[in-house]
């Protein structure tokens, strides 16, 4: 029976996910910050244990209690934190915790676990990035900046992972039907107020949950199926959204995908 970590589970696609895995018959770890906000108690083979990406020293300790329980086969790096606004108006703890969370912390989880994957010859890192590792929007910068890190360290770790037996995938959502988008900080300030509010009033249509996005259960059949195919492929996008914006770009080039955004999100 294999086992599956991942983080970020209190509640998206994370929480997905041990659904998922746990109905396959998989083993899973499920780990968060706030472990009172665990819902997994009736679920055999679930077992929750505390961790914040953030925190070094508790990366080190998580891993190791989850290695104790047993051979880990996967780890699914999910955790993750929006944040919207000109750059300008970011604040030094909001540019640390977007650094920190959203590609430090996948970086050093991963790398507690690689000398248990190596050592067992076997194993599978699965990064959850974005379209906007893909693809930019209108003050998005920040996030742009550790989404395409995410697609270009998981890339370039493969070639030193593969010799090994390792593996390394990502999956690119779009727009997911969750709390993540009602939980999005928001910065700005006066000089920027009238682009912004046409960003948000473009992005709010397009995140309209009745008509666009995916659920997440949507999006964890996308991570079960990188799990399992089988195949040498590290990059997959996720939902429709996601491969359209995606396949648009490719289309048109990065020059005229950028022209392109800028008229739809600011009219210019």
């Amino acid at each position: 029976m294999k086992t599956i970590f991942i983080t970020g589970t209190s509640s998206g696609l994370g929480k997905a996910a041990v659904h998922l895995f746990h109905s396959k018959g998989w083993n899973v770890i499920a780990t968060m910050r706030n472990i009172d906000k665990a819902e997994f108690e009736s679920l055999e083979r679930v077992t929750v244990l505390p961790l914040d990406i953030t925190n070094v020293e508790q990366i080190k300790s998580t891993t190791a209690s989850a290695i104790a329980l047993g051979p880990i086969d996967v780890v699914l790096n999910n955790a993750a934190y929006g944040a919207i606004g000109p750059l300008e108006s970011v604040t030094e703890e909001q540019l640390l915790k977007q650094v920190n969370t959203n590609l430090l912390g996948a970086v050093r989880v991963t790398q507690a676990f690689i000398p248990h994957f190596r050592e067992r010859k076997s194993g599978l890192f699965v990064n959850i990035t974005s379209i906007a590792g893909l693809v930019t929007f209108p003050f998005d910068s920040l996030y742009h900046a550790v989404k395409f890190g995410l697609h270009g360290w998981s890339e370039g770790l493969s070639y030193e992972l593969a010799p090994f037996g390792i593996g390394v995938k990502t999956v690119a959502p779009g727009f997911i039907r969750t709390e993540f988008g009602s939980n999005i900080t928001l910065t700005s300030t006066d000089d920027y107020k009238e682009a912004m509010d046409k960003y948000m009033s473009t992005l709010a249509t397009m995140m309209d949950p009745t008509t666009n996005g995916s659920t997440a259960e949507e999006i964890a059949g996308v991570v079960y199926e990188a799990v399992t195919d089988g195949k040498d492929q590290i990059h997959y996008t996720a939902g429709t959204d996601s491969k359209s914006m995606a396949d648009r770009r490719l289309e048109i080039g990065a020059e005229a995908s950028r022209k392109e955004m800028a008229a739809i999100f600011l009219g210019q």
